[in-house]
């Protein structure tokens, strides 16, 4: 007997102190925790979500069944979790814990602030991980949310190699938590709705207090700077005038985003959101693309340095953001406002052409969108390998990849928005 649970998983990058943990409540004693400044690696904030209708339990209800009895709810299979200070029964600041797990793996932790709705644990020494853990509950009109927010680092050099680089850790991680979430429904006697929502926001540990540069900041910061002395690969002045020549291909996408209230874009709302998710380049996969740039220049006329995964080959191009835009415009005698830009490929690259990327929003009916139109042909110059590869797999793999763009900042936008909805409900 089995189940099938959909799970949605994305992840982007980070900044500090955007992705800090909570402070402390005042008082905590801090002497023998496991904090960040003890962990090694990047900074992994991370927030698993689920949403449960047909139930009539409370969030106070919930977690009054959740904190009796802590293992209740623990993937048997994977680990338990064990009172080792503290009343039975009762979940409590101070109270500690250790979270066994098969192997030299066991995890200690304290509980370090706790309400009827919520409890957050810190790690203490030992632990594979260093930082902080909160569990809780929340209700809206018709439903019970459950989320668990974690901020951490790993707890040591090998910690960080079966996690980050090898992704063990992170397999038996989303797998210990998932079915958490899974177990907490149980309690509540409803159904999951929408399966489960899990997103990483990654801060690289050069990016955190404190830190020095490593070897591969070092290396990506000399090869960001080295792209100042590329050109782009093609005329871009005739861009426009390539869609009816032979051999170039002209791609038009359109995702509808969270809808708003008719005007302009408000703070805080889907338009604004998407807008955020495209500045930061938060738009492709990091399992397919990841990008290196220079935070302190502005966006237009920006260098990126992409890497990007295929077929176990790791390839490095460079593209140049082009003018940045925001405007409103008629279409058919309705009001939009369009922010957009767009990026060019550089010598070297296995493409010649240029992406537009664009949000739209009608300000007469609220509907938001996102606009991705890209002209492009396989380079002409360049590494032989790379321009035959793009040759033979590249029109598949490039089509997904618009794809992926468009589904993910899709999901981006609705996990920020149900992230901020859940932040001004606490």
């Amino acid at each position: 007997m089995w189940t099938v649970t959909p799970v949605h998983r994305w992840e982007m990058s980070g900044s500090w102190p955007a992705d800090a943990p909570p402070s402390l409540p005042a008082g905590t004693d801090t002497s023998e925790l496991q904090g960040l400044e003890d962990g090694v690696g990047p900074l992994m904030h991370r927030i698993y979500r689920t949403r449960i209708v047909g139930t009539t339990s409370t969030p106070e209800q919930l977690m009054a069944r959740m904190t009796e009895d802590l293992d209740g709810v623990a993937p048997s299979e994977f680990a338990t979790f064990q009172k080792v200070e503290g009343e039975k029964g009762d979940l409590d600041e101070g109270n500690r814990y250790v979270v066994r797990m098969p192997g030299p793996w066991d995890g200690p932790v304290r509980v370090v602030a706790a309400d009827a709705t919520s409890f957050r644990l810190a790690t203490l020494p030992g632990h594979l991980e260093a930082g902080q853990i909160e569990f809780r509950a929340r209700s809206d009109y018709r439903s019970l949310w459950f989320e668990i927010e974690s901020w951490a680092r790993s707890g040591d050099r090998v910690s960080d190699l079966l996690y980050s680089r090898l992704g063990f850790s992170k397999e038996v991680q989303l797998h210990m938590w998932t079915s958490v979430l899974r177990r907490v429904v149980g309690l509540t006697g409803g159904k999951m709705e929408g399966g489960l929502v899990i997103t990483t926001r990654v801060v690289a540990a050069d990016a955190l207090p404190g830190a020095r540069s490593d070897r591969r900041s070092r290396r990506s910061r000399a090869g960001v700077a080295a792209l100042a002395e590329r050109r782009v690969n093609f005329d871009h002045t005739k861009a426009e005038a390539y869609a009816a020549e032979p051999g170039w291909r002209l791609d038009d996408m359109v995702e509808a985003l969270p809808h708003e209230h008719p005007g302009p874009p408000a703070e805080g709302e889907s338009w604004q959101v998407a807008r955020e998710v495209m500045d930061s380049y938060q738009l492709a996969d990091p399992a397919v693309v990841t990008a290196s740039y220079d935070r302190d220049l502005p966006l237009s006329g920006r260098d990126m340095l992409l890497r990007i995964r295929f077929a176990g080959l790791r390839l490095r191009v460079g593209v140049r953001i082009g003018d940045v835009y925001e405007e409103t415009r008629e279409v058919d005698d309705r009001p939009v406002q369009v922010f957009g830009w767009s990026y060019s490929t550089l010598e070297g690259h296995f493409e010649e052409g240029r992406m537009h990327y664009e949000l739209w929003k009608w300000e007469d009916s609220g509907a938001v969108e996102f606009h991705l139109k890209a002209i492009s042909r396989p380079a002409r110059k360049g590494p032989l390998l790379l321009r035959t590869g793009f040759r033979l797999f590249g029109r598949s793999n490039q089509l997904r990849f618009y794809r992926q763009v468009c589904r993910r900042i899709k999901r981006l936008t609705e996990a920020q928005l149900e992230t901020q909805r859940a932040a001004a409900a606490r």
